[in-house]
């Protein structure tokens, strides 16, 4: 089995690598979907995420409001997102090993993947026996931002600072990668740059038999 952590900036387009490399053959998680799945009630992550930010984050049905989370984590006046990440990032490693663990005992020769934005911000890093990292454009960040949230682009230009300044610098990102994908291009150079890197992991993991 052959560990990959693949990371980037906010909506650099992480998950739209993720998925071509899942359509070459890769096992993929996205840390993000399991630190959902903490947050749902019942779940310890869940009591301690609203014990420290309040019931004002909640939805009458009791589910945390990701917006207003969002909105106290990262708050300019006083940003708690290091407080949000102590609770969530040790439960969602462990998770994340365990299935790379499940994944890797259901087929030893597995490429896995593990899609998620803070993994040298983390310290998790040793997780993996790679780590790719998705680049693009400034720019285009925002306007990515911009059209998954449905906001306007000064709104979207605000709020990627904002997440931004809680995230290494792409810079420091790349340093610390084994491959990097620029995503600023076209679709078709994006694949293309996944194909060559999927083709070098697949090289790798036979090495290590």
């Amino acid at each position: 089995m052959l560990k990959v952590g693949l990371t980037g900036g906010i909506a650099s387009g992480k998950s739209a690598v993720g998925e071509m490399f899942v359509a070459l053959g890769a096992q993929l998680i996205q840390a993000d979907r399991i630190a959902h799945q903490l947050m749902q009630p019942g779940e310890p992550v869940y009591d301690e995420v609203v014990r420290h930010f309040g019931r004002e984050i909640l939805n009458p049905d009791r589910t945390i409001n990701r917006s207003k989370l969002a909105e106290a984590a990262f708050s300019p006046a006083a940003s708690r997102i290091e407080e949000l990440n102590r609770i969530v990032h040790p439960e969602v490693l462990r998770r994340q090993e365990e299935w790379m663990q499940r994944a890797g005992g259901r087929d030893p020769h597995a490429i896995v993947i593990v899609e998620a934005a803070l993994i040298l911000e983390a310290g998790a890093a040793k997780q993996f026996d790679r780590l790719v990292v998705v680049t693009c454009r400034d720019q285009q960040r925002v306007a990515r931002f911009a059209a998954r949230q449905r906001m306007d682009l000064n709104a979207a230009r605000t709020e990627v600072a904002r997440r931004m300044a809680a995230q290494l610098p792409d810079q420091e990102k790349i340093k610390a990668a084994d491959y990097v994908i620029d995503n600023s291009g076209s679709l078709d150079e994006t694949q293309a740059q996944v194909r060559e890197v999927w083709k070098t992991l697949r090289e790798e993991k036979m090495n290590k038999r």
